[in-house]
């Protein structure tokens, strides 16, 4: 009986990030409220808050969740893909993990002033990621090898500091690519 708890309430708290991270990410930076994850992971919001007693924490974990599937993906495309291809399509998964960020800003804000997420980890996490897909590019001889992961991160920040929309986004990450990519 132990079990079957234990495994259905991994499942809750799997289904409620899942429904956050979705919620998040299609918000256009208002607020998300905590009932409408709860119905939308198909659970009751005693649930939700048994698994995430705040929104900080429930950020938070959103947060970590997603910046780890992020810096997973350099390793995954690069299986699947050349490095340079490998790169533009790790650069599009970033750019919706900074999206969804968009829809938790204020929490975010709150979890990374009390220290619980660090900017400086956050940062190392993107750069390893891109040095990782770097490094794969100057093997093969697709990609420059004189390219820095945090400059290129640095740019990426910018584009979307800057972009006016996803379809320009688009159009500046492909430039940056051809701009990383061996003459």
């Amino acid at each position: 009986m132990a079990e079957s708890v234990r495994s259905d309430a991994r499942r809750n708290r799997e289904r409620l990030l899942a429904a956050a991270t979705e919620a998040f990410g299609a918000s256009d930076g208002t607020p998300v409220s905590l009932e409408s994850i709860a119905r939308d992971a198909g659970v009751g919001i005693g649930t939700l808050y048994r698994h995430f007693p705040s929104r900080d924490v429930l950020v938070e974990a959103v947060y970590r969740t997603e910046l780890a599937e992020v810096s997973a993906a350099a390793g995954q495309l690069l299986k699947r893909h050349p490095p340079k291809a490998a790169l533009r399509r790790w650069m599009d998964r970033y750019a919706r993990f900074v999206a969804a960020k968009r829809g938790m800003a204020e929490s975010f804000y709150a979890i990374v002033e009390s220290g619980a997420v660090e900017g400086s980890q956050i940062r190392a996490s993107i750069v390893e990621a891109v040095d990782v897909l770097l490094r794969a590019g100057v093997d093969d001889g697709s990609l420059r090898s004189d390219v820095q992961a945090d400059d290129v991160v640095s740019s990426l920040i910018g584009i979307f500091l800057a972009s006016g929309s996803p379809e320009q986004t688009g159009r500046l990450l492909d430039l940056l690519v051809d701009g990383i990519a061996s003459r």
